[in-house]
């Protein structure tokens, strides 16, 4: 899974065709600071097609819009707007995952130290992790957040989480170099240690 930067870029939609194109299952639509509409512009010049692969973080009015897999619920989100149904929720304790059992998948984060926050360090040892994966709490609905990258997803997978959601490793200095071609580049080694 890909979460989007956190800030709109100008070439961001051909950017997310082209990671679509490259096999990016599920896309988490995150853009805390943009305006409804930004949102909107977004999703208009991404390719109709991927919509159903696109979970919103934010703007949650836009469901009736788009075709999109549903919605994230987080700490600025933390109830869905009524007849939705959340695909995920975001969990930063291990307590947490216990009360994710009605979506279809919960993110824990941060597990490593963050690539894309400063000082943002992993909130559980290693004994946690493989403690909590003993007594079923990480487990194929549990979703790997936080230091995502190519030494960490083995170890993420080791623990017993279903997958891996990734941020800091993929999008990199993008929008600042401006290069979607390392992006997809970046995205296409990742899906490769994760198909290994």
């Amino acid at each position: 899974m890909v979460i989007t930067a956190d800030t709109l870029f100008d070439n961001e939609p051909a950017v997310l065709n082209r990671l679509f194109r490259a096999g990016m299952d599920v896309l988490h639509l995150r853009k805390p600071l943009a305006a409804a509409g930004e949102v909107e512009r977004l999703l208009l010049r991404v390719d109709a097609a991927y919509h159903p692969r696109i979970v919103l973080h934010d703007h949650f009015a836009l469901l009736p819009l788009f075709p999109l897999q549903g919605v994230h619920l987080n700490s600025r989100h933390p109830a869905p707007p009524r007849d939705v149904l959340p695909v995920s929720r975001s969990c930063h304790s291990l307590a947490c995952l216990e009360h994710a059992a009605g979506f279809r998948y919960a993110f824990l984060s941060p597990v490593f130290d963050s690539i894309s926050k400063t000082g943002y360090a992993a909130a559980f040892t290693p004994e946690e992790l493989q403690s909590a994966a003993a007594k079923g709490l990480i487990g194929d609905r549990v979703i790997a957040l936080g230091g995502i990258n190519a030494t960490t997803i083995p170890i993420a997978a080791a623990y017993g989480f279903g997958g891996v959601a990734v941020l800091g490793a993929l999008w990199g200095r993008l929008p600042e170099d401006g290069d979607e071609t390392a992006v997809v580049r970046r995205f296409e080694q990742l899906q490769s240690i994760t198909a290994s």
